[in-house]
């Protein structure tokens, strides 16, 4: 049995729908906060249980006969990871045999601007790793499908303004992620194994200026913002202080070369190349 937490989530969702095409959906369980935010999912046929990150026991419970688990990360950044590791006890306590953990695909986690947010990612690992459960890491890189909120809704009359420098992103899908994490859920001889989930070259916002000039017809050009210059148009634009920290975290961290991770492991689970910019650029938009 099978089960997938965060599952009225995007990723999880996405993962789940694609597990259900490749095995019964009787073999599949998902857990969510609130049953009835999961009508969708009950329509696939799994099981639908309920349990919370912040309540042990009903996580307990909710991976009772369940062999593979996988958990999606927590996006309460307040306690991410006091969640995932109440997640991964009730996993021994409930005998799990096989955990697989959503984590991170960056390198220089250390100098990272955003070592305040991922770093728990590598810790809720090290925590699977001390738990002595068979374990599979999928190491994320950065959506493509965030690209949209980086550059803005009106691109293709303002251009790029975003402080990311040269720097480069092996951005991937989010239904190509969830496609890949429902191959492995499905087939064996995946344990103790890390898997960098991150596209097979990388992508400059520049490049990312230049497939929208492909597709649009229309020049789209990148102007490398500073990060003052960057922060002052996003508070005159009203954008809260918290989103504009995270977006400056973010561009940084890109143009450092954080997320600059390209890898052929996606490539070898879905079976196929995944897709360019250029294409995801046209799907996209």
């Amino acid at each position: 049995m099978i089960l997938v937490t965060g599952a009225t989530g995007n990723l999880g969702k996405a993962t789940v729908e694609f597990l259900a095409k490749k095995i019964p959906a009787d073999n599949i369980a998902v857990l969510v906060r609130d049953e009835n935010k999961a009508s969708d999912l009950k329509a696939l046929g799994v099981a639908v249980r309920t349990g919370d990150y912040n309540d042990k026991d009903s996580l307990i419970k909710a991976f009772q006969g369940i062999d593979k688990l996988l958990l999606i990360s927590s996006n309460d950044f307040n306690d991410r990871l006091g969640q995932q590791k109440r997640a991964v006890d009730a996993a021994k306590e409930a005998g799990v045999k096989h955990i697989l953990y959503t984590g991170v695909s960056m390198k220089n986690i250390e100098n990272s601007a955003l070592k305040h947010l991922m770093e728990e990612h590598f810790d809720t690992e090290k925590y699977i790793l001390d738990s002595g459960l068979n374990y599979t890491f999928l190491r994320d890189n950065l959506y493509a499908d965030v690209i949209p909120m980086f550059i803005g809704e009106h691109v293709l009359e303002t251009g790029i303004n975003f402080p990311a420098g040269k720097g480069k992103v092996a951005f991937s899908l989010r239904t190509e992620m969830a496609e890949a994490f429902a191959n492995v859920l499905s087939t064996e001889d995946h344990e103790n194994r890390t898997y960098e989930i991150s596209n097979v070259e990388s992508y400059s916002f520049q490049d990312v200026a230049d497939a929208l000039s492909a597709h649009s017809g229309k020049t789209v050009a990148y102007h490398d913002l500073s990060a003052d210059e960057f922060s002052k148009a996003l508070a005159e634009a009203g954008v809260p202080e918290a989103m504009i920290g995270f977006s400056i975290g973010f561009a940084t961290a890109a143009k450092d070369g954080d997320f600059d991770v390209p890898n052929n492991h996606l490539e070898q689970l879905l079976g196929r190349k995944p897709r360019s910019l250029n294409e995801f650029i046209k799907e996209l938009y």
